[in-house]
């Protein structure tokens, strides 16, 4: 019996062909897009069967994902952006990590709790040269920049990593690896789409790699249209819908988090095998209340602000609030959500609060 080389088993396993379809996005698509952008103008793609809505940059890495070794003691947050990603993610690292609240206050979120897919908008052309060309008008911001980039791991730092690793994706469950599930815990939140999509509205106007110019009813029609990043936004979370009864994944609603966060803390805590004392449960929602994670230097990313990259009177963490939809919909949008949701959803995903 003959045994191959580790090195030749690496090389076979990078050169798996991507088995999804990557299809550009024609330009008139492109430019409903592009007119509500101020700054980084990217070139679009949609991948898989589903069509999902992604800047070019993905392309560089998405079979890496795809074919990334996944390991036993990996936890995985997952979630369609904007639904609770940072709040579960401290959550779920400190309960991993033994409440370790030293180190999640000295070392930033972003560096213990690491993006997957986050270097698709360094890979994207027209990103990097909006972004090069920002820090030759401003030198200064070079070295906050290059840390930046540096300390955010690049996607074969992560695959590299040692474990146990917690890792963080926007992607829906097609385009991670297929073994995702069968090996690791997976933690998967979801938000109300109405709920959601401000909270992305917000983002996309504050970050400036995005600099979203337009009104809340653009970016809600090109929403449901599945013309902003990640879309659909139901394909997506049906994806995860389907798989909630999977041992190794728990399926939990932003807005139950907001009704009972020592109940959520407790399911994570079980989840991951890690026991907690009600007192420890107290103390970790005490550190997870809205007013004290604001306040949070290691996940509230003013790093942005240093690097020019955030509107510096804005905030990475907002307002967390479910049901905040209703300050933005108009009644005719109010309507058109709700047709959107009954067509798109269905019976399928029953929200805890703010139901149809």
């Amino acid at each position: 019996m003959s045994f191959m080389n580790k090195d030749v088993l690496i090389k076979m396993e990078a050169e798996k062909k991507y088995p999804l379809e990557i299809k550009d996005v024609p330009p008139e698509e492109q430019a409903e897009v592009h007119k509500y952008l101020t700054n980084a103008k990217p070139d679009y793609i949609r991948m898989g069967s589903t069509g999902y809505f992604f800047p070019d940059g993905l392309k560089e890495i998405c079979n890496k994902i795809y074919n990334m070794e996944v390991r036993p003691n990996d936890v995985f947050v997952v979630t369609f952006p904007k639904s609770g990603t940072t709040w579960v993610q401290e959550l779920v690292w400190l309960i991993g990590n033994d409440l370790d609240y030293k180190t999640a206050s000295n070392v930033q979120l972003f560096q213990r709790f690491p993006f997957l897919e986050f270097t698709m908008v360094l890979r994207s052309p027209k990103i990097n040269k909006w972004l090069g060309e920002r820090v030759e008008t401003d030198p200064k911001l070079r070295p906050f920049y290059e840390s930046f980039t540096r300390n955010s791991r690049s996607d074969a730092t992560i695959f590299k990593a040692p474990s146990p690793r917690f890792i963080k994706s926007h992607l829906p469950f097609s385009l991670l690896p297929p073994t995702l599930l069968d090996t690791a815990k997976v933690v998967y939140v979801a938000r109300d789409p109405r709920d959601a999509a401000v909270s992305y509205y917000h983002h996309c106007r504050m970050m400036l790699l995005h600099g979203f110019g337009g009104d809340f009813r653009a970016f809600w029609n090109l929403f449901i249209n599945n013309k902003v990043d990640y879309t659909p936004y139901e394909a997506h979370i049906k994806e995860a819908w389907e798989k909630r009864h999977h041992p190794n994944m728990l399926f939990l609603f932003y807005e139950e988090l907001s009704k009972d966060l020592p109940a959520a803390v407790r399911r994570v805590s079980q989840f991951l095998n890690k026991p907690v004392t009600e007192e420890q449960v107290m103390r970790l929602c005490d550190h997870l209340h809205f007013d004290n994670f604001r306040k949070n230097m290691s996940v509230n990313m003013d790093i942005f602000k240093h690097i020019g990259l955030i509107n510096k009177d804005d905030h990475f963490i907002r307002k967390g609030k479910a049901g905040g939809w209703r300050d933005y919909f108009d009644e005719e949008m109010t309507q058109q959500a709700e047709r959107w949701m009954k067509e798109k959803l269905g019976d399928t995903v029953q929200f805890p609060i703010c139901k149809i």
